[in-house]
């Protein structure tokens, strides 16, 4: 906590105690997380803001966004199509859209508060080009797709994935942090099951999902990424954590 308070006093106050320091103070010692009270997050190289107060983005998630980028860059596409699927803040997009300027981003995000969030995060950290290649929609998973046949080379997705009986997040995130973004049901794999049973009419041949979560959901994907067409592939984090899996399409 020492830690964070420091944080606080200098990135959001210059080092000075005002009384709203002391305000947000409590905020932080009831448990509040210091990512809402500062109002945004570094992630790679851009600055993500939480207006909406989405998903924070997760060391984690940034290491496997870094991976994707170099994926995409090796790839050998000149304007290579992305997708950020449950995309929250859009951190993820976002970050893809900055490294590398000709793909075209687009994000998809379930709940309509966030989607102003998405917006002003493409505002804030996107040239102008960039923002002209990047595309906002709400709605739910590939619901928004429906009507046309919109296929990507890479989706991007971290889902809800968090089983509530297991629970295995801290209080102050199952306390402030938004349900929507966090429980995926029986065992968390509800939306994963989702996601990788439908992604396949979506992805271009050799199209490739990334998918975020759990450890011992790692066996449950790869059955049933194999099942759907997939070649599947579980990747550990920078704490040596299976943390994702690449899901290449056959």
């Amino acid at each position: 906590m020492e830690q964070e308070e420091t944080w606080l006093l200098e990135e959001k106050y210059d080092g000075i105690k005002s009384d709203a320091f002391f305000e947000d103070l409590k905020r932080l010692h009831a448990g509040e997380p210091l990512a809402y009270i500062l109002g945004n997050i570094p992630f790679l190289d851009c600055t993500i803001y939480l207006d909406s107060k989405p998903l924070i983005p997760r060391p984690e998630t940034e290491f496997w966004t870094k991976k994707t980028i170099q994926t995409i860059a090796d790839s050998g596409s000149e304007a290579p199509s992305v997708l950020d699927l449950c995309a929250g803040s859009g951190a993820i997009g976002i970050a893809i859209a900055k490294a590398l300027p000709s793909a075209k981003v687009s994000f998809v995000e379930v709940d309509p508060v966030h989607i102003p969030t998405i917006n002003k995060n493409i505002d804030e950290n996107l040239s102008l080009s960039q923002k002209d290649s990047c595309t906002v929609l709400c709605g739910d998973l590939f619901d928004v797709f429906a009507n046309n046949k919109t296929t990507f080379d890479f989706i991007l997705t971290n889902p809800p994935y968090i089983d509530k009986v297991q629970n295995t997040v801290e209080q102050s995130v199952t306390d402030h942090e938004p349900d929507l973004a966090l429980f995926g049901g029986e065992y968390g794999l509800a939306i994963i099951n989702r996601i990788i049973t439908t992604a396949k009419n979506y992805l271009h041949q050799n199209g490739e999902l990334w998918i975020e979560h759990e450890p011992f959901q790692s066996g449950a994907i790869v059955e049933l990424g194999t099942n759907m067409g997939f070649d599947v592939h579980t990747q550990v984090d920078q704490y040596h954590i299976e943390r994702w899996s690449i899901l290449v399409l056959k």
